[in-house]
């Protein structure tokens, strides 16, 4: 694509900036819940469980006006069992590329000075894109392609999967779900891909001794010998596994399968995705251990206490999960509950809503939770996995967790134990103004002291003045009518309501952190978004509510008193009313915690017209790094992939793709050959192009 010039004003009134979309349908637990084995014993009881390892368990009996649930701490660190964190290998195996989350792939063969030679060796249309203008829902594909048994698996928003040559891209086998191509929880149809197991020793010439799985939007989870792309005929019924059956409480909404399961051993952990911001009473959050070869429950972790599920709903985990094989461990990422704008419905202290909780891979008992967000009325979902890492500090080894979040904030804890790396403090917070009814405000909440927030918070972020210029004052006008009084400043049906900085799509996105262990550099890609949220109560909802978009406009909240109106701080012409940049990149020392650098990720970019790349763009998606020193990374409005030093964060390589690349990228050695992979599949929060393109780089055979 040609960068043209125009005139400024032209190019800002043709420039939109959007939100990133969740896939949360959300819950929140009043005490801690509990697990239960799939004979039907539990190993913790609902009013008091025992986490595995003897962890403190909060006090939830009073509401949160007047008591916070102080952290659950593992009482001692786990032993491991000698699995490293990382892989002596190269994989690229499931979502993030290993299981830790940390997006690394060891491989050499690309390096910051050789990567501007990239040519891109191979690319596929899949077919499987809809722009919305038919009889389909637009698609917003995120797919990040799985590299194992020398394959390329790739799912798609039309759930589908692909298996390809990974060195042509020629197709080996293809299987059609044949799902409902509706957008029954989600504004449109969407996917993150496949997963994929493989037995311990397996048999050959026995069937489904490696498996590949995809779940879909109407709550089906599929699984496929990999060799052959044909039903494993011993998984659930026929090689499909009907993850609804456990849909029994306020079922509003399929448990819809858009994150593909995080496999670990002989586990198969799924989580669900649901309808956001449509009822206050939802279907509360589970978390499902299955059997990979028979899809039979082994454990399964309520997230809401029986006493309060009824009545609310969600805090369910709609995204990717990490895990620690050498402590046998599974991280959780916990949205908040339900509704998300209003929390009247459920006062009580509710410990594992918008929290990261870790749970023993074999029983489901909780070993240790930290809550992000107490009483979350910002659908403030903690929307990535964890990234775990093994950092050093002062001289001293810590088996170390990151958790990005919405907020901007990279909470560090040990993933043994849940204690802090750097000092987590409670603040005051504000309160509310009093127009909303039955609300119960949090006093305090956790702020990082380390790393520093992505987002300054501490001040009402700055009208863009040009954008207020051109729009005759339009933007200030707003900014003033707006309730602000800084991060955590409540919903309030007043004026035009109130300035969401960071919005609800998250200063840090699903694609999560990404982490080098050899230089100890934590890379993360945010957004910075001005929205504002509205509550109104349901006789001026009914009356004044109009449409609602991909995570923007009216929404009733049924159920509860007031429905919720969201929209993007944008003038009549479309420009962002808040100052540049919209996104940036940002590299963190982990030994000291503090920013090594942070530069414009991106061009914001709409109908052709490119923005100066100092003002960035806002991003969906998230970074893969390499063990030479490279960054890759997609995420921006203007559809394209590209490379950064690790070190400088200068860029070295970028190459135009058809639609915002809001997948992660995958890295992997075939025959001896480094490749990167991206999906360049769109979602039209970014801009309104979609598409269906896998794109394959390597450097020239020569």
């Amino acid at each position: 694509m040609i960068r043209k010039t125009i005139s400024l004003s032209l190019a800002l009134a043709l420039m939109g900036a959007g939100v990133a979309a969740q896939d949360s349908a959300q819950t929140a637990p009043a005490q801690p819940s509990q697990s239960t084995i799939s004979d039907g014993s539990t190993p913790a009881t609902a009013d008091t469980p025992v986490p595995a390892n003897g962890a403190t368990t909060p006090q939830t009996t009073q509401s949160v006006a007047d008591a916070i649930a102080p952290p659950q701490y593992a009482s001692s660190p786990r032993p491991r069992n000698g699995t490293p964190l990382v892989p002596d290998q190269p994989v690229w195996d499931s979502f993030h590329g290993q299981l830790s989350a940390q997006k690394y792939s060891p491989l050499t063969q690309i390096t910051p000075q050789n990567v501007g030679k990239l040519q891109k060796v191979w690319q596929i249309h899949t077919g499987d894109v809809s722009d919305g203008s038919g009889d389909k829902p637009a698609t917003v594909w995120s797919a990040t392609p799985i590299f194992a048994n020398d394959t390329l698996y790739i799912g798609t928003p039309f759930y589908r999967v692909l298996a390809l040559d990974p060195a042509s891209g020629k197709q080996k086998w293809a299987f059609d779900t044949k799902s409902t191509l509706k957008a029954l929880t989600q504004p449109a149809l969407k996917n993150r891909g496949v997963a994929y197991w493989q037995a311990k020793n397996p048999i050959a010439g026995k069937v489904c001794q490696k498996i590949v799985y995809i779940g879909t939007m109407d709550a089906q989870l599929f699984a496929l010998d990999a060799d052959t792309g044909k039903p494993c005929p011993d998984f659930g019924k026929d090689g499909v596994l009907d993850v609804n059956q456990w849909n029994k409480v306020n079922d509003r909404f399929p448990l819809s399968v858009l994150q593909p399961p995080t496999v670990a051993g002989n586990h198969l952990i799924l989580g669900w995705a649901g309808q956001d911001w449509e009822w206050a009473e939802a279907p509360p959050g589970a978390v499902f251990s299955l059997d990979p070869q028979t899809g039979k429950l082994q454990w399964s972790f309520e997230t809401l206490p029986e006493s309060i599920r009824r009545k609310t709903g969600t805090a369910n985990v709609w995204t990717a999960m990490s895990v620690d094989l050498g402590l046998n461990m599974v991280y959780l990422p916990v949205a908040s509950p339900s509704p998300n704008y209003w929390g009247g419905n459920r006062t009580e202290a509710i410990p594992y809503a918008t929290s990261t909780t870790a749970l023993d891979l074999d029983t489901g008992k909780v070993v240790w939770s930290r809550q992000w967000v107490h009483h979350d009325i910002w659908d403030y979902d903690i929307n990535s996995a964890p990234t775990l890492m093994d950092i050093t500090v002062d001289g001293k080894q810590i088996p170390a967790l990151m958790q990005g979040t919405k907020m901007g904030f990279l909470f560090v804890v040990n993933r043994e134990t849940g204690q802090d790396v750097w000092p987590i403090e409670e603040r005051p917070v504000p309160q509310g103004d009093g127009t909303v009814k039955g609300e119960v405000y949090a006093k305090t909440q956790p702020f990082p002291t380390k790393p520093a927030p992505l987002l300054d918070q501490s001040k009402k972020p700055q009208v863009w003045k040009l954008a207020d210029i051109v729009s005759g004052g339009q933007c200030s006008k707003l900014f003033k009518n707006l309730t602000y009084h800084g991060m955590y400043t409540p919903p309030t049906t007043k004026g035009e309501g109130t300035l969401a900085y960071p919005d609800s799509a998250g200063g840090v996105q699903w694609g999560g952190v990404a982490f080098d262990p050899q230089t100890q550099i934590a890379v993360v890609n945010t957004s910075h978004i001005v929205q504002y949220i509205k509550l109104w109560d349901r006789k001026d909802y009914e009356k004044n509510a109009g449409g609602s978009g991909n995570e923007n406009g009216f929404y009733p909240q049924t159920g509860a008193p007031y429905g919720m109106s969201l929209g993007n701080a944008l003038n009549w012409l479309g420009m962002p009313c808040w100052k540049p940049p919209f996104g940036e990149l940002v590299a963190i020392d982990m030994h000291t915690g503090d920013v090594k650098w942070r530069k414009p990720l991106g061009s914001s970019q709409k109908y052709g017209f490119f923005m100066p790349e100092s003002m960035g763009s806002p991003t969906i998606g998230g970074p893969a790094v390499t063990k030479s020193g490279l960054i890759f990374i997609g995420a921006s409005m203007d559809a394209k992939a590209r490379a950064y030093d690790i070190q400088t964060g200068n860029e070295l390589w970028s190459s135009q793709l058809q639609a915002p690349v809001v997948a992660n990228p995958a890295i992997y050695d075939y025959k001896g050959r480094e490749y990167v992979a991206f999906v360049s599949g769109g979602n039209s929060i970014l801009k309104p192009a979609v598409g269906d393109m896998v794109a394959v780089y390597a450097l020239p055979q020569n």
